[in-house]
């Protein structure tokens, strides 16, 4: 009698147990599917500093190719309640166990946070971007010979960083890709900045942010000396800038993506000792004197302090004692936001197009301004990934 009665007593525990955990997992499922419905949605992320993918509209096309799939799932885990605290929690437990990688980012030596970039350069888009810069190159006019062309694709943190990388690490070769986008251009185009930035790091100077993926603007600056020399546009040495540090508090995209760092990094503005009156117009409409905006500093995004962020196009144009006679037109990606002000020395005027928000005919500018010289100016894997390429004259 006595061993019935623990027995039921048991059972009677047990299907409670079964009742609680199954309530809490009813709740916990509708409760986020509740919160997920309830909760605003969120076009952009300050943190990851991103647009974030709204509910897509299921287009027959997409729904059959898997395209509609992919963007839902995108969707759920960019509007998922509380997202960046749960990132936060996750990179801690992952952390915690030993691991050396989260969310295609490595947790390298010296506290830099160094991005994969795993499958970027072997993909139908990475292979039609090379194509999309040959034609456009090809079908320029000879007046504009290759002492006037240059293509810099830079090098990202995991091909010229490979020392502090973990162990285990194996990442893609991006030299392999850059090796192609040098065979497909005309001789004497392709810049390699990766000769620069391999010697900046092996004498011990910071080239990258720790917690962004873009370059140090004492990186860029290196290149730009290089580069302009190689070019004869003349000789510049860090004696000719005063340096200044803007903030040290900056903590980039790729902390944000991880949603942890145990470092700040600090970001530098080289102002040239003899600087020329500068007239800056964004995107067609607003005058400035200058293309730092101090303000940016007070945000999360700290590295738009450079123009502000991405412009469909910003058009400089420098009052020289002297005219230089020449003038630029980059064609880039934020990687050319630090760069770009060092060319200001060389040209009366620098027009700078991002392709990815630009969306008139680029060739109808061209014909416009005339330029003399063209930069066309990205970091690797963002050159592998813009789809926007294909806007080059004489692209797909």
């Amino acid at each position: 009698m006595h061993n019935e009665m623990e027995n039921k007593t048991d059972e009677t525990m047990n299907r409670r147990q079964s009742v609680n955990i199954i309530t809490l997992f009813l709740v916990l499922i509708f409760g986020f599917a509740a919160a997920s419905l309830i909760a605003p949605k969120r076009t952009f992320s300050e943190t990851e500093n991103r647009t974030l993918q709204t509910m897509p509209a299921p287009k027959a096309d997409e729904v059959f190719s898997g395209k509609f799939g992919e963007k839902y799932e995108q969707y759920l885990s960019d509007q998922f309640p509380g997202r960046d605290g749960w990132i936060a929690v996750k990179t801690g437990v992952e952390r915690a166990a030993l691991r050396q990688d989260s969310k295609g980012v490595y947790f390298a030596a010296d506290d830099y946070l160094i991005e994969t970039h795993e499958g970027v350069f072997d993909t139908e888009q990475a292979r039609a971007g090379i194509a999309d810069l040959s034609a456009f190159l090809g079908q320029l006019p000879e007046t504009c010979d290759s002492g006037h062309l240059t293509a810099m694709v830079v090098p990202n943190a995991v091909d010229i960083l490979k020392d502090k990388l973990p162990p285990f690490a194996a990442p893609y070769d991006e030299e392999v890709y850059l090796e192609k986008i040098k065979d497909s251009l005309p001789d004497g185009v392709w810049y390699d900045a990766g000769d620069v930035l391999r010697r900046m790091a092996g004498e011990g100077e910071q080239v990258y942010y720790r917690t962004d993926h873009h370059w140090t603007t004492g990186a860029a600056f290196e290149v730009f000396a290089d580069w302009a020399k190689g070019r004869g546009l003349g000789t510049f040495t860090a004696e000719d800038y005063n340096i200044t540090a803007v903030s040290d508090t900056f903590e980039g995209t790729i902390a944000a993506k991880v949603a942890q760092t145990s470092v700040q990094d600090t970001i530098e503005i080289y102002e040239p000792v003899s600087a020329s009156p500068l007239q800056v117009t964004y995107n067609g409409t607003e005058t400035k004197d200058t293309v730092y905006a101090p303000d940016k500093l007070e945000t999360r995004d700290q590295y738009a302090v450079f123009f502000g962020g991405n412009n469909a196009i910003v058009e400089t144009r420098i009052r020289h004692s002297e005219p230089k006679r020449r003038s630029l037109l980059v064609l880039k990606d934020s990687y050319a936001h630090c760069f770009v002000p060092f060319t200001f020395s060389c040209f009366d005027r620098v027009d700078m197009v991002d392709l990815r928000y630009y969306n008139q005919p680029l060739e109808e500018l061209m014909e416009e301004k005339q330029y003399t010289d063209i930069l066309i100016l990205y970091n690797a894997a963002g050159f592998a990934e813009d789809v926007s390429l294909a806007k080059l004259p004489g692209g797909a």
